[in-house]
């Protein structure tokens, strides 16, 4: 079964394989490709990736805090600056974690 073809919505699980087409890992972005994923795929298995990312999240976050008290930093205004100053930057990296999100699921959902 092709990964792609469920993620891109012309192919939903269990569908026969003779009526996918081979191009529709081409249509839409990362981010729909993930919510296509999150939408479709075994429910365990969704929800084990996603408390994988409140977990790491909320470490990070927590880093974070520690960091910022220590060095008296304003946590929420450098986010704010960060955010701005390197939309790019945040943009790759979003679409780097739609992509190794919808990876790793639809891995584990075969």
């Amino acid at each position: 079964m092709n990964p792609y073809a469920i993620i891109s919505g012309s192919m939903r699980l269990g569908d026969d394989m003779l009526h996918m087409d081979e191009d529709d890992f081409l249509v839409g972005t990362p981010q729909s490709k993930f919510f296509d994923v999150m939408f479709h795929a075994n429910r365990t298995i969704v929800e084990d990736a996603l408390l994988n990312c409140v977990e790491r999240h909320v470490a990070m976050e927590s880093i974070l805090e520690e960091l910022a008290s220590k060095y008296d930093i304003d946590l929420e205004q450098e986010i704010m600056n960060f955010k701005y100053e390197k939309q790019d930057e945040m943009h790759h990296r979003k679409m780097d974690f739609f992509i190794s999100t919808v990876g790793d699921v639809l891995t584990k959902n075969e």
